[in-house]
């Protein structure tokens, strides 16, 4: 894989389906795998965190989860292939399961919202087989439990739905225990396929403002995020490019 350095984090160039391969190959020689997404709001993130960085920068697969990420990388000539959405990428490795018969367990959102996820899926799947599921919220100190939960579901990839930095550092817990699940990290993903959050549509997504359609549902939770957010990474690239130029 081409991995391209990008504002002191990493990213694969790849494309939605040859991420698909990628990962297929780690389940068939039951190998771990971290596999996650980044966004302009996670590399800001990276910026300030090094602990962080340096999990994220050490994760098997990283992809360009942000149309804002393939912007930057034009502007900045290291051309990223294409956008690979978190939640079009877990669909895609649902499917995946399904056909190869592999096993799915999810991790994460309400209790309400994780079990409608689980039955969205079964319905649209039906030779899917999920190992298991539990919500979100628990302490560090369940995290054996959680870890002992999915070594006996048998589980071959499981999505984890809580929010950062809390999934990064508990999927890191799983692999030092020697789970050999991939682990992928799909923030609010399971609050979309329960119909909980509508998505934005598809011309909107083919534009690059679904992080807008986003921002216009919860504008009191995300605006510092986005607005914000979007304008300090706009100018970290163009800083990046302008000290490049020199």
């Amino acid at each position: 894989m081409e991995r391209i350095k990008f504002l002191g984090t990493f990213v694969d160039n790849l494309t939605m389906e040859e991420t698909i391969e990628e990962v297929d190959k780690y389940i068939y020689k039951n190998k771990p795998l971290h596999l996650i997404g980044v966004n302009a709001d996670k590399i800001n993130e990276l910026s300030k965190d090094f602990k962080l960085r340096k999990l994220v920068n050490e994760c098997g697969i990283i992809n360009a989860d942000g149309a804002s990420v393939v912007w930057a990388s034009k502007v900045l000539h290291l051309p990223i292939k294409e956008r690979v959405a978190g939640i079009d990428l877990m669909l895609k490795l649902v499917k995946l399961a399904e056909k190869k018969k592999y096993s799915i367990y999810l991790l994460g959102a309400k209790q309400e919202v994780v079990e409608k996820t689980a039955e969205t899926l079964q319905k649209s799947y039906p030779g899917l087989h999920i190992a298991g599921y539990r919500n979100g919220y628990f302490t560090e100190s369940e995290w054996p439990q959680i870890a002992e939960e999915i070594e006996k579901s048998k589980a071959q990839l499981v999505f984890v739905g809580i929010s950062s930095p809390m999934k990064e550092y508990l999927i890191e817990y799983f692999q030092k225990r020697n789970m050999n699940q991939v682990f992928m990290g799909v923030g609010g993903s399971f609050d979309v396929i329960s119909g909980n959050i509508p998505r934005a549509p598809e011309w909107v997504q083919k534009i690059g403002m679904e992080w807008f359609f986003r921002f216009l549902q919860e504008p009191q939770r995300l605006w510092k995020r986005y607005l914000i957010g979007n304008t300090i990474f706009v100018f970290r690239v163009y800083r990046e490019k302008f000290r490049k130029s020199v």
